[in-house]
């Protein structure tokens, strides 16, 4: 089985999953978040690099206050667990996207994990935290501009410059996305890098999708055939000739 070597994962059910069972959504955040550490640990013995999870948008902060207080406690307690997780996983961990709008506390704690992690190899783990893919171009637009006015930049932009100013800079562009809970759309989620990835919708809700879930999205995968701007790997030369 070829593995991908990055699969970036939509966690979408969480809320549903939990009002199914007749409990409170945050219940269902903390089974997502748990679930997390499981694929996590499933996705390195799996021999996949680079992991990269939706687990707060900027539009989820229109949720009611009661969640959003919610999520924020979840996160307090995630990522100081996640410490050991990166430890025991040989995990490298990254926040992609604006966490200055979080508590003082929250950005402490972020830092601290990357900090912590950076040196850590058999997995390179993103979390998206206060992102969106339109926000995160546009803050990329501005930072390239600041730096074209500055002097920093000369000539033209490339794809390649563009890159280096996104929260993905340094990364490889996902080869497989993952949507679970039945959801068909993308929700501002790496629409950059996503160019040529490969999709995967599942209706299993996110704490439940486990080893065989993933095990099935990367068969699919599989049996995708993959081309890059409509030519395969190989053909680009004879198409010339």
């Amino acid at each position: 089985m070829n593995v991908p070597n990055h699969i970036a994962i939509i966690l979408d059910g969480n809320g549903r999953w939990a009002k199914k069972r007749g409990m409170p959504r945050g219940y269902g955040h903390v089974k997502g978040c748990e679930n997390l550490e499981t694929i996590c640990e499933v996705a390195k013995d799996l021999g996949v690099k680079y992991l990269t999870v939706y687990a707060f948008s900027t539009e989820n902060w229109k949720r009611s206050k009661e969640e959003v207080d919610g999520l924020m406690r979840l996160f307090r307690s995630y990522l100081k667990k996640c410490l050991k997780i990166a430890k025991k996983n040989d995990m490298c961990v990254r926040v992609i996207g604006d966490y200055s709008a979080f508590d003082a506390d929250i950005r402490e704690s972020i830092e601290k994990l990357q900090e912590f992690s950076k040196d850590f190899k058999t997995l390179h783990f993103q979390i998206a935290l206060n992102y969106g893919s339109r926000d995160e171009i546009l803050r990329a637009v501005n930072r390239l501009l600041r730096d074209e006015k500055d002097g920093k930049i000369t000539g033209k932009v490339t794809e390649e410059m563009f890159s280096s100013y996104l929260d993905t800079a340094g990364l490889p562009d996902p080869d497989l996305m993952i949507r679970t809970s039945g959801e068909l759309r993308l929700s501002n989620y790496l629409l950059w890098q996503m160019a040529y990835t490969e999709f995967y919708f599942t209706p299993v809700p996110w704490p439940d999708f486990d080893r065989e879930e993933l095990i099935r999205a990367i068969e699919k995968y599989n049996e995708r055939d993959r081309r890059y701007g409509g030519v395969k790997e190989g053909e680009a030369c004879s198409k010339q000739d």
